[in-house]
This record gives C-alpha cells, sequence and structure tokens, in this order.
C-alpha cells in the first residue's frame, strides 16, 4: 500500500508501505478519506514533537494520519460488533481504561495517552490497523465517508463546547475560524445559543453565516465589547481559537466578570497571566484538548448529518502524492485553501468531495 511516512522535520515520504495486520482487540481499516490539521502541519515543519524520538535524536518512522474514516477490511480475535463494509470513524486517542480519569470518563487525560498517526501509524495511508476500542460505527448515519472524514475535529469542537457549559439562550464569542474555529461555530450553533464569530478574513466570516453565526466583525474594525454592545448581545463564554496573541487579549478585554474563557487554541509565546484580575472578575478559564471518544464522536457524527452539503470546508479532495505540496506546505504558511484538506489515498488525481448520501 501507499503511505505517508513522516522520517523527520520536513521529511515526509509517500512510498510503498507493508499492509497491517490487525492483532486481537484490533480492526483493520480501509482508508477512505484523511484530514491533515495544524497539529500535522507543525510536525512537519518544527518535528518531532509529539512524533517519539530517540534520545540520540533517531525518529522511528511513522505513518501520520489521525482524522480518517473508512471501511472495515477485516477485525481481530475478540472483536464483536464490527460487520466488513461497516463506515467507520477513529478517535484517534488511545487511553488505558484503568487510571483516575479514565474511571472518570476523561479518557482524553489518560495517563498513557497517546496517538494514532503520531505515536502509531495512522490513516494516511491505503490501510490502517487501530484498536477496536476507539472505533465508531457509523453506518446507520447514512452520511458518505468524505464527510465521515470530518468527524474527528468536529469532535475536538464537541468536546471544546461541552467544557465551556455553553447552553441554549446564552450569548457567546469565537475569535477565529480556521479549520477547529469553523468546525466550533457550527457546534457552539447548534446549542440554540447566539454566537459572534470574530475573524480577519472576510471569507471565513461569511462562511460563519452559513453556519449559522448570530453575527460576525472583522477583527480590528472596533473592539469586541464595542460590537457586543452594538447587538445587544451579553456573552457570558469566549472561544479563543486563533492561538495569537491579539486574539487572547481581545477576548480579555471583551470578558465581563463571571465570563468562562477557553483559550482553544495553543498560545504560541508565554502569557502573562493577571491572575488578580482573573480572580476578581471570577473568570472561569477552561482548558480544553484532543476529544473524549464516547461522547464527543458519537455528537460529532450526530451534527455533520444536521447539515446537507460539507462542499464549503473541503472543495477538493487531493492524492497521497500531493500531500506535501498542496496540503502541508499550505497549512505551514497559513494559505490552506480549504477549511479542510481531505486526501484519498487510492486517487492519483484530484477528486470533487461526496457530500451528498
Amino acid at each position: 500500500m501507499k503511505a505517508a511516512v513522516y522520517r523527520g522535520m520536513r521529511d515526509v515520504q509517500v512510498q510503498e508501505w507493508p499492509a497491517p495486520v490487525p492483532s486481537a482487540g484490533e480492526v483493520l481499516i480501509r482508508i477512505a478519506a484523511a484530514g491533515i490539521c495544524g497539529s500535522d502541519a507543525a510536525e512537519f515543519s518544527l518535528g518531532p514533537q509529539l512524533v517519539t524520538q530517540g534520545a540520540d535524536g533517531h525518529v522511528d518512522p511513522v505513518i501520520l494520519g489521525h482524522e480518517f474514516a473508512g471501511t472495515i477490511e477485516a477485525v481481530g480475535d475478540g472483536v464483536n460488533g464490527f460487520e466488513v463494509g461497516a463506515r467507520v470513524v477513529c478517535g484517534a486517542g488511545i487511553s488505558c481504561g484503568e487510571c483516575v480519569m479514565c474511571r472518570r470518563g476523561r479518557t482524553n487525560l489518560c495517563r498513557s495517552y497517546h496517538t494514532v498517526g503520531f505515536h502509531k501509524d495512522g490513516g494516511l495511508a491505503g490501510y490502517v490497523v487501530v484498536p477496536a476500542s476507539i472505533v465508531f460505527d457509523a453506518s446507520a448515519s447514512g452520511l458518505p465517508l468524505d464527510t465521515l472524514a470530518l468527524a474527528q475535529p468536529m469532535a475536538i469542537a464537541v468536546h471544546a463546547v461541552r467544557r465551556s457549559g455553553l447552553t441554549a439562550g446564552r450569548d457567546a464569542v469565537i475569535v477565529g475560524v480556521g479549520g477547529i474555529g469553523a468546525f466550533l461555530t457550527f457546534a457552539a450553533v447548534a446549542t440554540g445559543a447566539r454566537v459572534l464569530v470574530v475573524d480577519l478574513d472576510p471569507a471565513r466570516l461569511e462562511l460563519a453565516k452559513t453556519l449559522g453565526a448570530f453575527a460576525t466583525m472583522r477583527a480590528g474594525d472596533g473592539t469586541i465589547a464595542e460590537r457586543l454592545a452594538e447587538l445587544g448581545m451579553e456573552a457570558e463564554v469566549f472561544f479563543e481559537v486563533s492561538g495569537s496573541a491579539p486574539g487572547l487579549e481581545s477576548v480579555l478585554a471583551a470578558a465581563q466578570p463571571g465570563a468562562v474563557i477557553v483559550p482553544v487554541g495553543i498560545q504560541k509565546r508565554p502569557q502573562p497571566e493577571p491572575l488578580g484580575g482573573w480572580t476578581l472578575r471570577e473568570y472561569t478559564i477552561v482548558g480544553t484538548v484532543a476529544l473524549v471518544f464516547a461522547t464527543d464522536l458519537p455528537e460529532a457524527v450526530r451534527l455533520l448529518g444536521l447539515r446537507p452539503d460539507w462542499t464549503d470546508f473541503t472543495r477538493e479532495v487531493i492524492p497521497l502524492e500531493s500531500l506535501v505540496v498542496d496540503g502541508l506546505e499550505p497549512l505551514v504558511a497559513g494559505h490552506s485553501r480549504q477549511i479542510k484538506t481531505l486526501i484519498d489515498p487510492w486517487i492519483n488525481a484530484p477528486r470533487a468531495p461526496v457530500h451528498t448520501p
């Protein structure tokens, strides 16, 4: 099979690779479509960061890809509940199921948490083997596999919204409508909340409107507080998704006492922490990372089914051979042409996505 093998910084090679065989407790998935995100781009341009590296600097080759959908090709011993040909999505994160966080249902915080596509061969290949425990059978949804390939990033957005406590009738602000920000907009609107979306890119703001945003604002055109006042909104929840210092500063400047602040984007530089002000304003600062497979992934599939067409997220599916030039490099440069780049390992030329059942 063909696979995108990571060997170090700026070194991802598409090559022939042995097809995996499922062991006990595992399933073999034939990949239909796999997505890439900022984590893949960072690993490519700055890594290894998540990929295991020895003390001598040696990197064991690993197949990238933690966002993917496909069909069950075979199951290992002891696996029940999966039929060959079933349409499935993978949660990517592998947890032990025994530590205190796993026992509390917070499997994304497992003491031995590791991820398909960074620590174990992933889905940017013809086939992948993963534990059956992190695979969700989405056949009943009736959704096409290209749409189901969006489930893992949607689940990350679902998790962030769940962590925030956002509910119907409340107001929220989302700063940054890139990959996760766009999914987050849809997930936040789905709660019944009114959402103000802030971004620099007019095209992304237009997309936010189609996703149900109550209002939008171009970053830099006044302050968030002024825009909220103009709209008559009283935002209680703020999601900072851009990972930029100005984005976080704009949120802190607008947040009223009692606000919940969710820094979804990872700040790239150390930030001063005005804990005294946060204390006096009773801010709730909420971290969010990855997803909880049992709750977030099924909800993500449900949300994907609420919208008839996701072509505006993915206008073109590219072949594996184009991964670096048309996928990773644009992400690194911040000039990706799509909200979500999908790769089909079985094609030799770009194709249109299939989002209609």
